[in-house]
């Protein structure tokens, strides 16, 4: 795929499967008016910069479920093997070609679209950049993680046909800055103790109480990272419910 500066084409890629080791299902859940992969299909496209969002779901049957909620919310859709998450993703650059994708996954339905505008907007300022990230420097609530990558460097990654990066896409690029440009955003103050990520039970919880929440007080959505944060600032007694709650590890 050629890297054309002049007019560069950034899509979104959503990664999205029902079958959730913790949560099954989890995508598919009903939080407030929408689906938890609405809600992220409705961010990505609300972002400026972006030109398509893909869902990159599997090939099982029990994604078709997946599929049919996709394209309801107004989502393009690429399926691929299950466990090769890399692989799905070649597949939506192969039939929607671009150069370079935002990754976003289909358990952190907060995301805020003025945040994945400026990752898109830092990339597009300097394309020579191969990972832009709001991880690299994790100073935002997980959660709110994007992470935009150059599609020559993911067909790069692709050589190799075991890892991590088959897995979780991004692992060999931001885990190699003396190869990779890389650029991160940081916010301040910090807020990276907090948690809107589904994973478990007690993940939901918080999300279902925030939606609630922010819904009473902003309408539907989608809300700022800044008004998520303030709220679980002034409640610590959201924020009790998924502390415990550990993320799990990648093994390089």
């Amino acid at each position: 795929m050629s890297f054309m500066p002049s007019s560069p084409i950034v899509n979104v890629v959503i990664q999205a499967r029902a079958s959730s080791t913790r949560l099954p299902g989890k995508v598919l859940r009903p939080l407030g008016e929408r689906s938890v992969l609405g809600w992220v299909v409705r961010a990505a496209r609300q972002a400026r910069g972006v030109d398509s969002v893909v869902v990159a779901t599997s090939d099982a049957p029990d994604d078709d479920a997946v599929v049919e909620e996709a394209l309801r919310q107004g989502a393009r859709v690429v399926r691929g093997p299950l466990d090769d998450v890399l692989a799905r993703f070649l597949v939506a650059c192969e039939r929607y070609p671009a150069d370079a994708v935002m990754r976003l996954t289909a358990d952190c339905p907060l995301h805020d679209p003025a945040l994945l505008t400026q990752v898109v907007a830092l990339w597009r300022a300097r394309p020579e950049v191969d990972y832009v990230s709001t991880t690299l420097v994790r100073t935002l609530p997980r959660g709110f993680d994007a992470e935009l990558v150059r599609v020559p460097v993911l067909e790069e990654q692709a050589r190799r046909p075991e890892g991590p990066h088959r897995e979780h896409v991004t692992y060999g690029v931001k885990n190699s800055p003396d190869t990779y440009r890389c650029q991160g955003v940081v916010v301040s103050p910090a807020a990276d103790d907090l948690r809107v990520t589904l994973d478990t039970e007690e993940d939901w919880e918080l999300l279902d109480a925030v939606v609630r929440e922010l819904t009473a007080r902003h309408g539907d959505g989608p809300f700022t990272w800044r008004e998520v944060v303030a709220l679980l600032r002034s409640r610590p007694d959201l924020v009790a419910l998924n502390a415990h709650v550990e993320q799990k590890k990648v093994v390089g």
